[in-house]
This record gives C-alpha cells, sequence and structure tokens, in this order.
C-alpha cells in the first residue's frame, strides 16, 4: 500500500470501501494512472468478512486442482481470486480448501493491498457525502477531515441487514447478531424467516440440538442447480431438506408471516397466510424467531443533493448500464452492489461475476472521462481468424463463462480495412445502449442458457445434432450477427458437458456457418 500524501484533499476519483470489489478497481485504475485513492473504515480491508458469513465457511470454490495450466481457463474454477498479473495473488497460494474458511479471505485482501502497492487509507470512515455546487462529491470522515473528487465509486457493499415489514419483526432475533452457540437453542422451535442460504446455513448449525426448526417464505424455495445463481440455496446447505421430506420435524413453509406476538410465556405465536394451501392460515408456536432475510444498501451517507436512487425495494441503488446512478451524475457503483442490474440472474453478487464487471467498469471510465478506446485486438476479415477467435474465446473466458449472457465479446467488422476489431467481456446492455445500432456490421459472442430448461435439471435432452443445438438447455456458445442493430444471423454451438469445445463436431459448424456468412454478405474474405 502506499501511505497518502500529507494534508492531501483533492483527487480526481475517489473509491469508498476496502473490500474486493474497491480493491478491484483501485488496482485498475492504478495501472492506468488514474489519482484516485481507496477509504476504508476499518483498520485494515475487507472488514465485511469479519462477520460474514457468521459460519465462518465461504461458498465461493476454490478449485485448486483442473488438470489445466492456463491461467485464464483456471479462473472458471477460482471463484475468489481477484484479476491481476501478479501470480502470487491467486487464492490457491493461501487456501487449498474447495471452500475456504472466511478469514482466508481477510489475509488475502491484506496481501492483495499490499503487493499491489494500491493507494488504500484504512481508518478513513465517511458520515456524510454531499456535492458542491461545482459538481464536486464532498466526503466528511468521521476525524471531521473533508475530501473531494470530481468522480466517486461506492464499493462499500450490503453490511445493513434487509429487515422485511412484518408486523412484530422488531421481536425477532437477526442473523447478524443471534448467538452460534448450538447449546442456547436445545429442545427449542426455531423460525427461521427466509429461505436463501444464511437461512439454511443458519437452519444446519442448528438441527443437531433443536426440537425442530421451519424455514419460510412467500415463495418457493430456489436452488442454484435449477437456476444457475449461485446466490440461491447452494448444496453445500442443503442438508435441511432431507429431514423435511424424510419427516424429522423440521418443515418448509410457503407464507405470508402475517403477525408475531409474543405470549406471556415468552413463546412466540405467529400467524401465516399459507400460499400453497388454499387460503388457509395457521398460527404456530416458536421459543425463539429468527430473520435470516439478507442485507442492503445503505444509501443514510448520502445528502440530499446526490442520494442515489434506490431499486429491488430499497434494496440497492438503481444504475445504468454503465453502473452509474440513474439520478446522481459521476457516482458510480463497484463490488457485490452491481447485482442491481442482474439482480438474482448471473454472478454480479460475487467475486468470481463482478471482478470481470469490474474490469468492464474501468474500460468504460477510461473511454468516457479519459477519452481511451476499450483495449481491442485486430485479426484478419476472415472466416478462419474469426473462427479461431471464437473458438480461443469460449474455451478460455471466464468472464463469458460466470456472466451468462451479461458479458459478451464484440467484434467489429471493418471491411474497408478488412480487418476487425475484438473487444472482450462487454456488457451487453451497454453494447445495445451505447454501439449496436452505430455498427454496420459486428459479430457478437457470449455462452447462455438454452430455452427449455426442465423442472428437474438432471432430467434434460441432450442435443448432439447441429440443427437442434438452440435446444440444448445447458450453457454453450452462441455467435450472433449484427447489422446497425438488427441480428440478421445466429449460431449456436452444441452444449459440451465439461465446456470443451475443440472437437470437430463443435468446431466444423461454425466454421462452416462463418463460411456461408462469408458468401452471403460479401463482405468477407476466406483467409
Amino acid at each position: 500500500m502506499r501511505s497518502n500524501q500529507a494534508h492531501r484533499n483533492e483527487y480526481e476519483i475517489l473509491i469508498l470501501g476496502g473490500g474486493p470489489g474497491g480493491l478491484q478497481l483501485g488496482l485498475f485504475l492504478d495501472q492506468e494512472g488514474w489519482d484516485y485513492q481507496i477509504l476504508e473504515a476499518d483498520e485494515a480491508p475487507g472488514a465485511f468478512f469479519k462477520e460474514y458469513p457468521r459460519h465462518r465457511k465461504l461458498i465461493s470454490i476454490n478449485k485448486v486442482y483442473t488438470g489445466y495450466d492456463d491461467p485464464a481457463l483456471n479462473l472458471r474454477y477460482d471463484w475468489n481470486s481477484l484479476l491481476t498479473d501478479d501470480d502470487r495473488l491467486l487464492f490457491k497460494n493461501y487456501s487449498k480448501r474447495y471452500f475456504p474458511p472466511a478469514d482466508v479471505m481477510i489475509e488475502y485482501l491484506a496481501e492483495f493491498a499490499e503487493k499491489s502497492g494500491l493507494n488504500l487509507r484504512c481508518n478513513a470512515r465517511a458520515t456524510h457525502i454531499a456535492k458542491d455546487e461545482d459538481g464536486a462529491f464532498r466526503l466528511t470522515l468521521a476525524t471531521g477531515e473533508t475530501l473531494r473528487c470530481r468522480k466517486l465509486v461506492v464499493a462499500t457493499g450490503v453490511a445493513k441487514p434487509y429487515v422485511p415489514d412484518l408486523p412484530g419483526i422488531e421481536m425477532a432475533e437477526n442473523y447478524r447478531d443471534m448467538t452460534l452457540d448450538p447449546q442456547d437453542y436445545v429442545n427449542q422451535r426455531v423460525l427461521i424467516i427466509g429461505k436463501g442460504n444464511s437461512a439454511f446455513e443458519t437452519a444446519d448449525h442448528l438441527v443437531e440440538t433443536t426440537a425442530s426448526i421451519h424455514l419460510t417464505s412467500p415463495h418457493p424455495l430456489k436452488l442454484a442447480w435449477k437456476s444457475h445463481h449461485v446466490g440461491h440455496l447452494r448444496a453445500l446447505n442443503n442438508n435441511f431438506l432431507d429431514t423435511y421430506l424424510l419427516k424429522s420435524q423440521n418443515g418448509l413453509l410457503e407464507a405470508y408471516v402475517r403477525e408475531i406476538a409474543k405470549k406471556e410465556d415468552g413463546k412466540f405465536a405467529v400467524t401465516f397466510d399459507l400460499t400453497r394451501a388454499h387460503g388457509a392460515t395457521a398460527t404456530l408456536e416458536y421459543d425463539r424467531v429468527i430473520a435470516c432475510t439478507g442485507f442492503q444498501f445503505d444509501a443514510e451517507l448520502f445528502d440530499p443533493s446526490c442520494r442515489p436512487e434506490l431499486t429491488i425495494h430499497d434494496r440497492f441503488p438503481a444504475m445504468t448500464s454503465s453502473w452509474e446512478s440513474v439520478n446522481t451524475p459521476n457516482l458510480y457503483f463497484a463490488g457485490t452492489i452491481m447485482q442491481s442490474r442482474d439482480f438474482k440472474k448471473t454472478q454480479s453478487g460475487f467475486i468470481h461475476g463482478f471482478r470481470f464487471n469490474i474490469r468492464a467498469l474501468s474500460h468504460i471510465l477510461n473511454h468516457k472521462h479519459h477519452d481511451r478506446p476499450w483495449p481491442h485486438r485486430e485479426i484478419p476479415l476472415a472466416a478462419d481468424a474469426l473462427c479461431d477467435w471464437f473458438v480461443d474465446r469460449m474455451n478460455r473466458s471466464a468472464a463469458l463463462w460466470h456472466q451468462p449472457g451479461f458479458l459478451c465479446d464484440l467484434v467489429e467488422v471493418d471491411a474497408a480495412a478488412e480487418t476487425c476489431r475484438c473487444r472482450e467481456a462487454m456488457p451487453a446492455a451497454y453494447l445495445r445502449e451505447h454501439e449496436l445500432d452505430r455498427l454496420p456490421d459486428c459479430f457478437i459472442l457470449s455462452l447462455d442458457y438454452g430455452p427449455d430448461y426442465p423442472e428437474f435439471p438432471f432430467e434434460f435432452n441432450r442435443y448432439t445434432d447441429q440443427p437442434n443445438a438452440h435446444l440444448n438447455p445447458q450453457l454453450h456458445p452462441i455467435v450472433r450477427r449484427y447489422r446497425h442493430g438488427e441480428m440478421v444471423a445466429e449460431h449456436h454451438v452444441l452444449e459440451e458437458m465439461e465446456g470443451v469445445w475443440r472437437d470437430a463436431m463443435f468446431i466444423s459448424p461454425l466454421a462452416d456457418w462463418l463460411r456461408q456468412e462469408t458468401e452471403a454478405g460479401a463482405d468477407l474474405i476466406s483467409a
């Protein structure tokens, strides 16, 4: 970490928050020579991981042994490393565990900041953010010091518990501060409000000592292995489902909590409107009620002059496809709060997703504020060269793999120069809004799921004939051709179980399609 210049209070850009999102953006800005500083409220980066997850096991995988020696490809199976050219700062050097202890993340982030030489200032808690008349942001710190910047990036995460508006919810314990000693729950009936990973993690922790546990939410349980969103229930937390389905005194309720009332004997009477029982209601008794209802962005720091508009039950900032506030210019967001754009769809709420979003954000900031073009590679305007590019990217890109349909590669055709400009891992929405209509000819590569995903995800049809490639429900590459924003052709590559598209059965149809496009368009030349 670089020490801050004494008494300096003006910066081009400030990053609020020294977690993985703030450090990742700081590295990219540092590499591009920005005048920046990262402000961390705690004594060291990554303070969120001191408390969460409460049961101290990360659910982000750390697959050390992949059989590959390609660093780019290995990022598909490394969900914790930040993007860096320094091999010392790969997470596998800090833990070999598939699901690592949370304390390792704290150590990792501290060393990432130190070894990357980032301009990080700790013990710098912001207490108020306002916007001055000249458009600059003014941050007041707990010390009374004020800092100013022209651009502000908030990377503070979602550390504030989200508490739904339920009568009596104030009497419930919260995941944030519940006791973790299973002996405190001996022979008790426990209601857990929520059905996410924190709820199931809590239930699994208590199942040996409680008399019974009920989990409740108004909507059906969502499983990550069906939705492809790793924030939904993961397999490592689903042991509790056995105890419910095999009638071992535990249960799942699909119900609205109408009221939580405390009885004279100290127990709780909870009244439910059951959503899957033909309008029935029920009142059940519990010894404890625990709210595992998630977290939200805290906007209280902001003065009305620059307070960002919120969305998704006011849990996240509303942002553009550039991750900029929809109502406060030059206010950007990085890290887990980027999930406002793809909430519970792709992986922007997690390191393995938002690290690629942040790289894209850095390119957007460079282009918008420093007039630097998005990095690109040029290849010949030739069918074979295009095929080689697509094959390499669909086999090696971790960005497209982890952000299916959300990030994409753009191949811009320049017929006059007989070249193509290839830009990697662009936000698809940003591309549609800012560039696609003006491009006379381009190809877009993405990885995505098919339309016919089955109710039970282990029973699906795997199509092995090219005419039905578009029906494959599993993740597979798609190349689309656009002219001035209108899609004019599309090719689906057959799904492959391990995501290795090297055999002729995958490559030959793509090469044939590109040759057909060459002949049909008369604007590609064969190699």
